[in-house]
């Protein structure tokens, strides 16, 4: 299937996402940290805690790391990822010394994906974060839902690294399509094309080879 006939078979399902950006990138450079591993609930709380223990930017950078740890413990591995975050903003600072990121709006696309690509523990999901989720800019975010949906479907090969498939489906997607294509894989993955058991016999996207295989062999692994 193509995205465009993919997004159309999955909305019915799960609603048509409608791209509100935040407008804040550093904020939402934080945020994708702390989703690593975790649910949305978690990382949520985990960045309402911090937020709330600290005055600002500058106070997480520089505040020992036990503080920032304890501060952000509801959202789960706070131990690995109270550094990373630590790491971020002080390359920021460094870079941009009053922390406004707003710059990245303006920047060449891929000028903008390079720069937060230079940060500390920075790949091409965080940054495609960033760039849509804050500034609503056409990069597209591939986590571990989308990447395993897109595979089942065909769209990467199986054996296509994250980066890779990030590349791949970036170049695949209508960049007017990468919100919806990303939140309702998403969706879809999380709800109906689990890792372990996905729910074939009631998925939408019936022309997909993994659904088509559980059908024919429901002993077969998906």
């Amino acid at each position: 299937m193509d995205p465009r006939g993919i997004i159309a078979r999955l909305a019915p399902v799960y609603g048509m996402p409608v791209l509100q950006p935040s407008g804040d990138p550093l904020a939402e450079l934080v945020l994708t940290i702390l989703s690593q591993n975790t649910s949305d609930t978690n990382s949520g709380r985990a960045f309402i805690a911090l937020m709330r223990s600290f005055p600002s930017w500058k106070a997480i950078a520089e505040a020992p790391l036990e503080e920032v740890v304890h501060a952000i413990q509801p959202g789960g591995l706070a131990r690995q990822k109270a550094p990373r975050i630590q790491a971020a903003l002080r390359a920021v600072e460094a870079r941009s010394p009053d922390f406004d990121l707003g710059f990245l709006r303006d920047l060449p696309l891929e000028e903008a994906r390079a720069w937060l690509r230079a940060l500390p523990g920075v790949g091409p999901k965080t940054a495609a974060c960033v760039l849509l989720f804050a500034l609503g800019r056409p990069a597209l975010p591939v986590d571990t839902h989308v990447e395993r949906v897109a595979k089942r479907l065909g769209l990467v090969p199986p054996s296509a690294t994250a980066d890779r498939a990030h590349d791949l489906l970036e170049a695949l997607v209508d960049p007017a399509d990468y919100y919806p294509f990303h939140m309702l894989l998403i969706k879809h993955g999380r709800r109906t094309c689990s890792a372990r058991r996905p729910a074939c016999e009631r998925c939408p996207l019936i022309e997909c080879p993994a659904r088509t295989a559980a059908v024919e062999d429901p002993a077969a692994p998906a």
